[in-house]
């Protein structure tokens, strides 16, 4: 008998959606967002703002999120918050149903900005329930289906679900990096002036978008870097041809062993160049694969504005922003390559930097979008390593 489960807290209402996982588990609720299904990994974050910010970010493609905080839509959407142009993450989860926004900067509200963006969603279940059962048995395979007309084949879901091959292996960074090359100079948003653009640049930057966030490339610039992006499969040599003074890696989704098969070479020619490198999330995982450093996937993934992260070299913690599903495992760090941070979580690695060299790279999002900004120092980390390295 396959169970169904449906909030207790409204067992009358006619499910207009459900989310059907590969082990034969489907939630039932109530259809926001677009009409249609999504395919994916179900994975939780728990951060308590920031959801466009979360749906946007590209480093979510091929998941569905189940949102752990109730209130998610309260505060509407628009167009300024968005990390990306296109969506990447492929439905969500919502304990609650969205209301009208209350926020002076919202343009419209999150049921309609789903529908805009071809997202499907479901809400009114126990997403408490569903939390529990990612963190205890890992992230599974689901399928999720709004059907205003309530017209549901379960068993048909479950093995779409079952026949999706997961994220292991998959290579999608491709998919959601750019096209061609680009220059960037937006930099940070301020109250008094909304986004700014950069005056006066000291240092030029190659980002390799493997997915990036657009407050990183901010970030960057607000730290005085003009930056050229280019795709996720450029070689050394056209990353290099820019003659940067600095090369910074992206964030981004799917297997870094798999995204690795074009990117590690590019990046160790990077690295026998001598020009500092920064690297991000996925970013982050290849740079220690070109090293010679081997990634693995994790049980459920890190996803959250709440994680603390030790630094071991001044023994500070901060909380950190973070979304990823793969690891670098740190007893595969070779000789030369130093452990800078550890997650106060699970002792999972965090970072790294490889001694003498202006090479280092961290798992966590400091660009803080959503999240705390703890960790903004590391931009200007990697700015005082180009100016030494002038």
């Amino acid at each position: 008998m396959t169970p169904i489960i449906s909030d207790p807290a409204a067992p009358s209402a006619r499910a207009t959606a459900v989310l059907v996982l590969d082990d034969g588990t489907v939630f039932q609720g109530q259809g926001l967002g677009a009409v249609g299904q999504a395919v994916g990994e179900v994975c939780f974050n728990t951060s308590m703002t920031g959801y466009q910010e979360i749906m946007t970010d590209p480093s979510y493609a091929g998941q569905i999120i189940n949102f752990t905080f109730p209130h998610i839509g309260n505060v509407g959407a628009n167009d300024e918050d968005h990390e990306t142009t296109t969506p990447a993450a492929r439905g969500c989860v919502l304990r609650m149903d969205v209301t009208g926004p209350s926020n002076w900067r919202a343009a419209g509200d999150f049921d309609a900005w789903l529908s805009r963006f071809g997202l499907p969603a479901i809400a009114g279940i126990d997403t408490r329930r569903l939390t529990r059962r990612i963190r205890d048995l890992g992230a599974p395979r689901g399928v999720l289906r709004h059907d205003p007309d309530g017209q549901f084949d379960i068993a048909a879901l479950q093995a779409e679900a079952n026949a999706w091959p997961g994220l292991e292996g998959m290579d999608l960074a491709i998919d959601v990096s750019c096209r061609q090359s680009h220059a960037w100079e937006e930099t940070r948003w301020s109250l008094a002036d909304g986004y700014g653009r950069l005056k006066d640049p000291v240092h030029h930057v190659v980002a390799v978008d493997y997915g990036v966030k657009r407050n990183i490339l901010r970030c960057l610039a607000s730290a005085g870097c003009r930056i050229t992006v280019v795709p996720a499969d450029s070689t050394a040599d056209d990353i290099l041809r820019h003659d940067p003074d600095g090369v910074f890696l992206s964030n981004g989704p799917g297997d870094p062993a798999a995204t690795g098969e074009y990117a590690v070479p590019a990046i160790r020619g990077v690295i026998e160049s001598g020009k500092p490198l920064f690297g991000i999330c996925l970013g982050h995982q290849m740079l220690a694969l070109a090293l010679g450093a081997r990634t693995e996937k994790m049980h459920m993934g890190h996803r959250g504005a709440n994680q603390p992260v030790k630094d071991l070299t001044t023994g500070k913690v901060e909380i950190t922003s973070q979304n990823h599903g793969f690891v670098v495992v740190r007893d595969s760090l070779p000789a030369g390559v130093t452990p800078t941070h550890v997650s106060l979580f699970d002792n999972c690695l965090e970072g790294f930097a490889v001694d003498g060299k202006p090479i280092f790279a961290v798992q966590y999002h400091p660009e803080a979008s959503p999240g705390p900004q703890d960790s903004h120092y590391l931009f200007e980390r990697f700015v005082d390593l180009m100016a030494q390295n002038a």
